[in-house]
């Protein structure tokens, strides 16, 4: 079925947060008060959808540009090691819909939009604690290769810092 991308608009919260919080622990669980303040700051926000559907949110993703005002953990490990970055802090497809290659979907319009920004590096990261091995395999198929281990939420999670090129990713 034919898949299209598009921004996240506000009609489409209610989809992205069941969405979102369904995906928990790989990302944080928002409602829509931290949900509104992520879209405010945020570089990038869109969803796919399908053709037949454009009103059915299948996935998202969120990315932050490397002068955001954002005080995540991670965002900021990130931050102090770069000035010409994008930054995932969640991409999430829902799950009847994977394996149908909408999260390359999702980071093809990522990495489009770091290449007109000029910045030069995609991060993420993906937890290790709680293990999230399908979510590694996936971001190292795309070339994201681990720069970094970090510790967040009081010792509860562990996460593996991720980067890929954008010069890399565009050669694709």
């Amino acid at each position: 079925m034919p898949h299209s991308l598009r921004p996240l608009l506000p009609h489409d919260s209610a989809q992205v947060l069941r969405l979102n919080n369904a995906a928990v622990p790989a990302v944080n669980s928002l409602d829509e008060a931290s949900l509104a303040a992520l879209l405010a700051e945020c570089a990038l926000a869109v969803v796919v959808t399908t053709d037949a559907a454009p009103e059915h949110v299948l996935g998202f993703a969120i990315v932050f540009a490397a002068d955001a005002d954002y005080a995540s953990e991670n965002y900021r490990w990130f931050a102090e090691r770069s000035r010409e970055f994008l930054y995932v802090d969640r991409i999430v497809v829902a799950d009847g819909a994977r394996g149908q290659g909408l999260g390359e979907v999702l980071y093809r319009s990522i990495f489009d939009s770091a290449e007109a920004s000029a910045a030069v590096v995609v991060f993420c990261e993906v937890n290790l604690e709680p293990p999230n091995p399908g979510s590694l395999a996936f971001h190292s198929r795309l070339g994201f290769a681990q720069i970094g281990q970090q510790s967040t939420k009081n010792d509860t999670v562990v996460v593996a810092l991720l980067a890929a090129s954008v010069g890399e990713f565009a050669d694709r």
